[in-house]
């Protein structure tokens, strides 16, 4: 017993260590408490972990789908955008073809109507000089006939010798003309 009371005697001086039956008392509620955790609480602790955890990895995938999802459509819409440019510089060039097309075409058909005018003016001219032309010839041949009566005396109201007699006349002008022109313009 004396060690028994020499193990008392220095447990109760040392307050630290707590006497054997509270220590096996205490270990006894320990394994209680530990059993109950162990059983009880530790399953629900993990379950709850489990479904912090899938959640935030079916967050971290949602996110990453939404990622990969935003990508996609961002490309999609940089190529969309890609052609709209293209087909609108298409639609430019073709509109710069055409208005390049309407300007020769309607070139081409200002000169085909000046060239139109310029040959109905020749024409009207030229038909304005015939008419001229045969108007004074009546003229000239009427003044012609009367002088030539006047000179010869009698009337030369015959018809045909007053054509005749005009026309040689006006031929041998002409003739005198164009012997005139051959030679100034041989002169010049």
């Amino acid at each position: 017993m004396n060690a028994l009371t020499l193990i008392a005697a220095e447990e109760e001086q040392n307050p630290l260590v707590p006497p054997i039956p509270e220590l096996v008392i205490g270990l006894i509620a320990f394994g209680i408490v530990f059993f109950f955790l162990w059983k009880k609480l530790l399953p629900n602790i993990n379950t709850v972990l489990e479904q912090r955890r899938e959640a935030i990895e079916g967050g971290i995938e949602q996110a990453n789908d939404a990622k990969l999802e935003a990508q996609q459509t961002l490309d999609q819409y940089k190529a969309q955008l890609a052609e709209a440019r293209h087909e609108a510089a298409r639609m430019r060039s073709e509109a710069e073809q055409r208005g390049a097309d309407l300007i020769a075409e309607m070139r081409a058909e200002g000169q085909r109507q000046r060239e139109e005018i310029i040959a109905a003016g020749h024409a009207q001219i030229e038909a304005d000089r015939k008419q001229a032309a045969q108007a004074l010839r009546q003229d000239v041949g009427k003044l012609a006939t009367e002088l030539a009566g006047k000179l010869v005396g009698e009337s030369l109201e015959d018809h045909a010798r007053q054509s005749r007699t005009i026309d040689r006349f006006l031929d041998e002008l002409e003739a005198n003309a164009e012997t005139t022109a051959g030679s100034t313009g041989a002169a010049r």
